[in-house]
């Protein structure tokens, strides 16, 4: 059983998948309390699901993509049973929030990691596991949410510190100029791509999107 918050269809909004349709499964509960969370009700609405049910959602949806997210979908252990069933047939976006350990997941090529390596402005970059980025592979990418100038030359400093082997997506938080980031990242000739939330661009700050 999983407790599940939402389920719905929507185009991919953040990272390097942006703008293909999915089906969205939002798992209830997520261990960081990051400042500027968008998703604060998921921390503890929900309800309770069995595999299956999940599954034929997914399946009745439509969509070739999956993508499972929060919260912090890798806080439920049962999550990995849905994982497995889900690879059988679709292409799975896991979003985590870089605190808890990717090991366990299959390597299997249609299953994608989207990494979280959280800023200062979140208040949660303490809580970081780095040994994370040695297990992504092709097809998953890390994520910064950039707020400010601090934001930026951390997540400038993990990249020299850390030989990052995958896609690096600086993400400006929502209010944030996308302008400023863009300027700062061409002028530090920084190899990212900078991409904003495309689904707020769209909807604003709704749910269910």
């Amino acid at each position: 059983m999983l407790k599940v918050n939402e389920m719905f269809s929507s185009i991919q909004g953040e990272g390097i998948y942006m703008g293909i349709p999915m089906f969205f499964i939002r798992l209830t509960g997520c261990n960081l309390r990051c400042k500027w969370c968008d998703t604060q009700y998921a921390f503890e609405e929900g309800t309770l699901m069995d595999i299956d049910s999940i599954v034929n959602k997914a399946l009745s949806s439509g969509h070739e993509w999956v993508c499972l997210t929060g919260g912090e979908p890798l806080i439920q252990k049962d999550v990995y049973r849905l994982i497995y069933k889900l690879l059988k047939t679709h292409n799975v976006l896991i979003e985590t929030n870089g605190s808890i350990s990717v090991e366990e997941l299959p390597v299997e090529d249609n299953l994608h990691i989207a990494l979280d390596i959280k800023t200062p402005s979140s208040e949660m970059h303490r809580a970081m596991n780095f040994e994370n980025l040695s297990y992504l592979g092709p097809g998953d990418f890390v994520k910064f949410v950039i707020m400010n100038e601090e934001d930026y030359e951390y997540a400038k400093n993990i990249l020299e510190k850390h030989d990052i082997g995958v896609e690096v997506v600086f993400q400006p938080a929502w209010g944030t100029d996308i302008k400023w980031l863009v300027e700062k990242v061409m002028e530090d000739k920084l190899k990212v791509r900078v991409l904003p939330q495309l689904h707020k661009l769209i909807w604003g700050e709704k749910r269910g999107v």
